[in-house]
């Protein structure tokens, strides 16, 4: 990728060292002898900058000229400024607003600012510091984050049907009632698979965001933000694609997605061909022709955006150590985001890829305390159930597995329709517990 980009701790502090003070004292390693990659990425960490801009200013120092040259009037965005914006998560708009709140409270040259800007010039000066190699760390939690149960509910009674009105949070159409599913189709059951892959076997099931899924949420924000590579992991039906889904669909629209379907094990060609198809790339002209198509993949993640892989443990090293070539290759600018149960075995394999990893990520089971909430919001059929119930069950059959969780639920909906208003009890949950067979 070419740069290395601090991550939130370091480049949001607001005791970063300033640029004057980085450009001296590597001049006097420098005259020593001994200056190295390691004393600009630690200098680029303590600067809040990327490696290339220290390497820029360092070119600059050696040329007699160690301190920043002054602004030629205009708007300047300062520390103080910078961390608000960072606080509301790179949205420029939203800056402004809290600027004007905070003028009228008379506490505007808290942060080094004495009148408001346009937002026209808010959005210049915010570039000009981007440009000079500053760095955005939006992937920071939200201080003013919805609880997420509430959320959840709120979405829950919306009853979005797909992902045009906002995050898809409903897979297949609620008890009673008629529809397709996200994919356009509906089965003999009513129950439909959503546009990503997610199967969620009951009708009237949600998708809810627990606080694993919260997690992946922002480590992937993180890593898209850093232009970096990112590792989710973790058990088999533990949510893993629904969260990453969930973070992509959460990034700002101008950030495109390139999503990527590979084979079990494929070779170079095929590979090449997925690349192709994902980024819109003629495939069928290009992989067949090594060279052609690394230099159009090349190009295209020239382009800011991120490319998400599912089921990186099916990728072979050589493969792996293909990805790490075309991430490595000057100009790119894209994000990487490998997934999948035993994606972390796969790129420890590959010394190189693993090395170059900016975020590992690993989704945990849910705890036993998460299931009864959780599980009201995933569906109507639970919410009257005994808490009791429900966390025995998990300890002796789901463990935490959610996937687990939505078979037993298609189960005890199968039950419940032949007597829909009795309440789901002991036996009724024990009953779908046995139907999942030996491999829950």
């Amino acid at each position: 990728m070419g740069e290395t980009v601090p991550g939130p701790a370091a480049s949001a502090d607001a005791g970063r060292v300033e640029r004057a003070v980085v450009v001296r004292r590597l001049l006097a390693v420098d005259r020593e002898g001994g200056l190295s990659a390691l004393h600009v990425r630690i200098t680029a960490g303590l600067a809040g900058v990327s490696e290339r801009t220290v390497w820029r200013w360092l070119e600059q120092g050696r040329r007699g000229r160690v301190e920043a040259r002054p602004r030629q009037g205009g708007f300047v965005v300062g520390d103080a400024l910078w961390e608000v914006l960072t606080q509301a998560g790179g949205n420029v708009a939203e800056l402004r607003r809290r600027m004007l709140r905070a003028q009228d409270e008379g506490v505007l040259q808290r942060w080094g600012v004495e009148v408001v800007p346009s937002l026209a010039t808010l959005h210049r000066a915010i570039k000009d510091e981007l440009r000079a190699g500053r760095v955005l760390p939006v992937a920071r939690a939200a201080s003013g984050r919805v609880e997420p149960s509430r959320y959840d509910r709120a979405l829950a009674e919306l009853g979005f049907a797909d992902g045009k009105d906002g995050p898809p949070v409903v897979d297949g159409p609620a008890a009673g009632s008629s529809g397709t599913s996200g994919e356009g189709r509906t089965d003999a059951a009513g129950v439909g698979v959503r546009s990503g892959g997610v199967r969620l076997y009951a009708p009237g099931a949600r998708l809810v965001s627990t606080r694993q899924a919260a997690g992946v949420v922002e480590a992937v924000g993180h890593t898209v933000a850093a232009r970096g590579i990112g590792c989710v992991y973790g058990d088999t039906g533990l949510g893993k694609t629904v969260a990453v889904e969930q973070a992509l669909h959460l990034l700002p629209g101008r950030v495109p997605v390139w999503r990527a379907v590979v084979g079990v094990r494929p070779g170079l060609p095929q590979v090449r061909a997925a690349l192709c198809e994902a980024l819109g790339l003629p495939s069928g002209a290009l992989t067949h022709r090594a060279g052609p198509a690394d230099q159009a993949l090349a190009g295209a993640l020239a382009e800011p955006g991120v490319l998400f892989l599912d089921d990186a443990q099916r990728l072979t090293t050589p493969v792996l150590d293909y990805l790490r070539q075309l991430w490595d290759s000057p100009g790119c600018a894209a994000a990487l985001v490998l997934c999948g149960a035993g994606s972390e075995r796969a790129l420890a394999r590959a010394a190189a890829m693993r090395s170059r990893v900016l975020t590992w990520h690993q989704v945990t089971r849910l705890d036993a305390s998460q299931v009864p909430q959780t599980l009201s919001l995933f569906h109507p059929v639970w919410e009257d159930a005994d808490p009791a119930d429900l966390v025995r069950a998990d300890e002796q059959t789901a463990r935490g597995n959610f996937r687990t969780w939505a078979k037993i639920t298609s189960h005890v909906c199968a039950a419940r329709g032949h007597d829909p208003g009795t309440r789901v009890g002991r036996d009724a949950i024990d009953q779908a517990c046995a139907r999942l067979g030996p491999y829950p």
